[in-house]
């Protein structure tokens, strides 16, 4: 079925042009995730298919039968009305009816919840109602009695996301998904949640994300928006990079041709007399078509990172018997470290265990309960913060740069201007003279990322650096960070990001209990789920040997033990302490912080096995015990 078809659309800001001439189609199933630098018009696109903005020219069409739903980055809620008011905002009789009922089981009303119950069943919406309790668990939305406007940042973009997908589940057929980075403010167990959830759902999606996983999860085709035009490519992010590579290099080579023949036909141009007849006008109109592919030019502008970096003393960060909480919870609970030169950090664990407090301690912006912090003299923070740029009303990109220095020394030697370091991350110098209120977020990001850079630290702390940074960008500060000198310490959701850089990984796990893991965050996924299906295969073991001696029949006749089965019993007695000293000895090495991952992965599969032949020994020895 034929959902989408847009037909030479443009949009510019002024005198800025976004996008120009762009026709393409969408068809029922479909998934696509929209790659583009910040500024080629990913978010404008995605407002106008939505309806929330209107090209300058050009026609767009949208099936009738299809429902479009878009989640936006900045989401608009009616501020004064609590979460699950405007969660179950739609008009709907099943979402009318679950609303009454949730009402009615916060008051306590029991004939208001029994009339409910009736009206829920009379609607078949109970699996509506189960869907619903599942979203909102797993996006961890508890309070939905809190009013919306005094929601964190975070929690509005969740309450959202929950709103979204729930209003989707009430349109079963031909829904057209539009969602702009949905997975800033998510921790990982909620973007691995909705990767499953968008998968099983029948939607038609197209998405703008930087997260790469997320991208290959849920995507089957990506789409690179670049100078106005739309190159498709089949696959995943790494089928994109290697046929992009290969689209480059064929206009490359078909412009080299253009202009070895453009010098050719020149050549002819200038030697034919004015009048010209039937062929050589045909020839004529040849060459201007070569002319405009020879003198093609194939841009593809990088951010460039090159920094000198401030001397890296012998001493770094001394953390002992750190202890910090607020009230009863508990973020720190004497926590010893010693950063050495060149490590590469990686903090996870879910939202509200305290990972950006973790952070402000590290660099003395927020107070310790007990124990001690020694920083190193020559230590200089770059710290890349959640919060952004401090936006001055009324200063343009140049002047706040030049705030912080009049220019900058490189790496290799020399200085650059502000201005100049300014176009090193693609502020042309129209661009520069923008006022900083008029910048996407994208470019605010950017611009935060350079004026960190402007103070050439030596410790990187980076506090959700992906979010609102495109792809291509996100690509160049990869590179730069993994030949980065320096300290750095991430704090992200975005998986491939983490396993790309770091080399070990600092899990906050509650109530102020910091796992020291030596992997990425790959190797911690793996490592964790051994842990579950061993914890899951213990306890069901326990409940065979529960049910085993229960289910013991005390009236049946004793039958006397041979002598096979006595040595057989005593044997047993041996091998099961033996395999318990071994369990005892492994669990023991599991529990060092700096075993390398190789050693936790044999030794997780040992315990396995271990775990296996103590309940299979423990069942025999029951079944002889009862001879006895």
């Amino acid at each position: 079925m034929h959902y989408v078809s847009v037909e030479n659309i443009s949009k510019s800001f002024g005198i800025t042009p976004c996008f120009n001439n762009l026709s393409f189609n969408i068809n029922e199933g479909e998934k696509i995730a929209i790659i583009a630098r910040n500024g080629e018009g990913k978010t404008t696109m995605l407002r106008i298919l939505a309806g929330e903005d209107t090209p300058d020219s050009g026609k767009i069409w949208i099936n009738k039968e299809v429902t479009v739903a878009f989640f936006e980055q900045e989401p608009h809620f009616e501020e004064e009305k609590t979460v699950i008011e405007n969660i179950l905002h739609a008009k709907h009789p099943v979402v009318e009816a679950i609303k009454a009922y949730e009402h009615a089981m916060e008051t306590e009303d029991i004939d208001g919840i029994s009339n409910m119950i009736s009206e829920i069943e009379s609607l078949n919406a109970w699996d509506f109602e189960a869907k619903v309790k599942q979203i909102l668990g797993k996006l961890n939305i508890h309070n939905l009695n809190d009013v919306v406007g005094k929601l964190s940042g975070g929690q509005r973009k969740r309450v959202a996301l929950a709103r979204i997908l729930i209003d989707i589940g009430l349109e079963p057929k031909h829904i057209f998904l539009i969602m702009d980075e949905p997975t800033n403010h998510l921790d990982v167990g909620m973007v691995e949640w909705l990767e499953n959830y968008l998968n099983q759902e029948n939607i038609t999606l197209l998405l703008v994300t930087h997260d790469r996983y997320f991208l290959d999860e849920v995507t089957n085709t990506i789409w690179e928006l670049e100078n106005s035009k739309i190159y498709i490519y089949k696959g995943d992010y790494q089928n994109y990079l290697e046929k992009k590579a290969e689209r480059i290099d064929s206009e490359s080579a078909t412009i080299d041709k253009a202009k070895n023949e453009f010098r050719k036909e020149l050549e002819w141009m200038r030697k034919q007399p004015r009048a010209r007849g039937t062929k050589s006008k045909a020839r004529q109109d040849n060459f201007y078509e070569i002319e405009a592919v020879a003198k093609q030019k194939i841009v593809d502008d990088q951010v460039q990172l090159d920094m000198k970096m401030n001397r890296l003393g012998g001493k770094i960060i001394e953390l002992k018997k750190v202890y910090k909480s607020f009230g009863e919870k508990s973020i720190l609970k004497g926590f010893d470290y010693t950063f050495s030169r060149g490590e590469r950090v990686g903090v996870i664990g879910k939202n509200g265990v305290g990972k950006s407090t973790f952070v402000n301690i590290l660099q003395e912006l927020e107070p310790i309960d007990s124990g001690k912090i020694n920083v190193g003299e020559t230590i200089v923070f770059g710290n890349f913060s959640q919060k952004g740029l401090e936006v001055k009303e009324n200063m343009r990109v140049i002047e706040y740069v030049k705030s912080f220095a009049e220019s900058f020394p490189l790496a290799k030697g020399g200085s650059l201007s502000a201005s100049q370091f300014l176009e090193l991350f693609l502020f042309t110098p129209d661009k520069q003279y923008t006022f900083l209120d008029k910048l996407s977020g994208g470019e605010k990001k950017r611009l935060q990322l350079l004026t960190i850079l402007f103070k050439n630290p030596n410790f990187l702390i980076l506090d959700e650096p992906t979010n609102d940074l495109d792809l291509p960008t996100l690509a160049v500060l990869e590179r730069f960070l993994s030949e980065y000198q320096g300290c750095v310490l991430i704090v992200s959701h975005d998986r491939y990001f983490m396993d790309k850089l770091v080399n070990h990984l600092f899990v906050f796990e509650g109530e102020g209990e910091i796992r020291d893991f030596p992997g990425n965050y790959s190797q911690y996924r793996v490592w964790e789920k051994q842990q579950e299906d061993l914890k899951k295969l213990e306890a069901s073991n326990t409940t065979v040997i529960e049910k085993k001696i229960v289910t013991k029949d005390p009236e049946a006749p004793k039958k006397k033990a041979s002598y096979n089965e006595k040595k057989e019993f005593d044997s047993l007695e041996r091998e099961l302490k033996k395999l318990n000293s071994e369990k005892t000895e492994i669990e023991s090495k599991l529990a060092d912080a700096t075993l390398a991952f190789e050693d936790v992965n044999s030794l997780s599969l040992r315990i396995g096995e271990i775990n296996n032949a103590i309940d299979e020994k423990e069942l025999r020895w029951l079944e002889l015990s009862e001879l006895f």
